[in-house]
């Protein structure tokens, strides 16, 4: 019983995070598919892209992707030589995105305010 709860604790804060952050149901999609880097991501997002609401640098990028891999949304692609700079979108992401059937819903300003201090200060 309390791995079903640690899971849908898991799941309720990923969710919030995919809300809270600037990536699009596109990019979500996109790396299902096929592993995307923050540089590629970056370079896609100088003019309005479908993958962000806002353009985004590539160290900016690589911070939401971390993020992302810690709370069990994206993983690292590996090749030949091990681990790459590139992300996949794992099980748990695809689970979050079936929650929605159209565009992720973004997350009022105090949700946003919230969920920035709970990733960077957690101890708050």
């Amino acid at each position: 019983m309390a791995q079903a709860d640690t899971e849908s604790r898991s799941l309720a804060r990923a969710a919030l995070s995919l809300r809270c952050l600037p990536f699009r149901r596109r990019f979500y999609e996109t790396v299902g598919e096929q592993p995307l880097s923050s540089t590629e991501l970056a370079a896609r997002t100088e003019v309005p892209a479908p993958f962000t609401f806002l353009p985004l640098s590539s160290d900016r990028t690589e911070d939401h992707f971390l993020w992302l891999i810690r709370l069990g949304v994206l993983r690292r692609e590996v090749d030949g030589q091990g681990l790459t700079e590139r992300v996949r979108l794992t099980p748990m992401g695809r689970q979050l995105l079936r929650r929605w059937p159209g565009e992720i819903p973004r997350a009022g300003r105090r949700e946003r305010i919230l969920e920035a201090l709970r990733r960077h200060r957690p101890r708050l």
